[in-house]
């Protein structure tokens, strides 16, 4: 299992083993003792899924304190290209953004800690989106980043 850590802090992407046989495949999409052993601390209290077909954007989302959330996010369906952008105001990085491909396929995640925008869109005909959180939904402390922000830039 690889964690490959981002140039933005706290951003860690996770290629699972993958074991494959005549049947098909398995992989462990979550270990915490794994994680730990990495370094990375989390306390999932939430898990959702959406379905979206080719096109569709969602985000980019984040919850303000006390209802931040850190996300573990994955692909199960389909391939979508995944934004992260650092809203950590004290951050060496901040207004920074990271991109990846997740797909069904590559079976990469993506780890985006509290503090993070986060959003995608698909790029398949349609994509099934699952992510954990480390902290509940709360619209009153819910907010939103332009994905076109000219200030961003992201491609």
């Amino acid at each position: 299992m690889a964690f490959t850590h981002t140039p933005i802090q706290g951003l860690v992407v996770f290629e699972p083993q993958v074991f494959h046989d005549d049947r098909g495949y398995f992989f462990e999409s979550y270990n915490k003792r794994l994680w730990e052993e990495a370094g990375v601390s989390t306390g999932f209290v939430q898990a959702n899924q959406a379905r979206s077909t080719r096109g569709v954007l969602r985000g980019l989302h984040y919850q303000v304190a006390p209802m931040a959330q850190a996300k573990l996010v994955r692909v199960v369906e389909g391939e979508v290209l995944d934004v992260a952008v650092d809203l950590r105001e004290n951050s060496p990085t901040f207004g920074q953004w990271f991109s990846i491909r997740l797909s069904a396929e590559n079976k990469r995640q993506l780890l985006v800690p509290r503090g993070f925008a986060h959003g995608y869109v698909v790029l398949s005909e349609t994509a099934e989106f699952v992510y954990q959180c480390d902290n509940y939904y709360s619209k009153a402390h819910e907010g939103g980043v332009r994905y076109d922000d000219p200030a961003l830039r992201i491609d």
